[in-house]
């Protein structure tokens, strides 16, 4: 499950954003003021940051640079384009001026997590279970299990989150720059193509529905 960090210190925005974020399946760290921030990321490591700028304490100008080999993307009302490409430069990933649409912060956390993403990350083992995102491949207890390109970016999704519940809604956002095709009514026979196929390579895992939320993966850890 990826980490975000809201660095807000208004609690309207910051409560929307961990709302949100936590019904897309992210797990979300909170801080109210620059100092606290610090204080946070001493303690805990993101996977990435939305940072404010007109923050009480440390302001997020002053905070950015301090932030090392995590990715931020700045959510402010500041709309000044040379403030916003003095920002960029300075190491901020992306920018995103309020009001913003939730949809749109929604893709581009996506876009920058797949960023994140390195070659040695493309293994990925999970009790049996093993994909590899760069040729789209899957075992099972030692058994090749093809999959399509929708079946791999689900089970994958519900692999690195492993004996934990993704909404319906957050599995389709999050796999939809990879799988276009996949949509609420097509979801159900793309997930029973694939407790299928694995069932017929392994019974220790199992794709469970939790009824009206979404799906989680169960496996024995080895």
């Amino acid at each position: 499950m990826k980490t975000i960090a809201v660095i807000e210190d208004d609690i309207y925005i910051g409560n929307l954003l961990q709302e949100t974020l936590s019904g897309k399946g992210y797990f979300v760290l909170r801080a109210y003021s620059g100092t606290e921030a610090l204080l946070l990321l001493e303690k805990k490591r993101p996977d990435l940051i939305l940072l404010d700028l007109m923050l009480p304490g440390l302001p997020g100008e002053k905070l950015l640079p301090l932030i090392k080999e995590i990715p931020v993307i700045i959510v402010s009302a500041k709309a000044d384009v040379n403030e916003k490409a003095t920002l960029l430069l300075e190491g901020a990933v992306d920018y995103v001026t309020k009001p913003f649409a939730i949809r749109e912060l929604l893709a581009r956390i996506t876009v920058q997590l797949r960023r994140q993403s390195s070659p040695c990350d493309s293994r990925l083992t999970v009790g049996s279970l093993c994909l590899d995102s760069r040729d789209r491949s899957c075992t099972l207890s030692g058994c090749p299990v093809r999959l399509t390109r929708t079946e791999f970016a689900i089970l994958k999704l519900l692999a690195e989150n492993a004996n934990h519940v993704i909404s319906k809604s957050a599995l389709l956002d999050q796999i939809s720059l990879d799988t276009p095709d996949c949509t609420e009514s097509s979801l159900k026979v793309h997930i029973s193509n694939l407790r299928q196929k694995l069932r017929e390579a392994s019974e220790d895992i199992h794709i469970e529905a939790v009824w009206e939320i979404g799906f989680t993966l169960s496996l024995p850890f080895s």
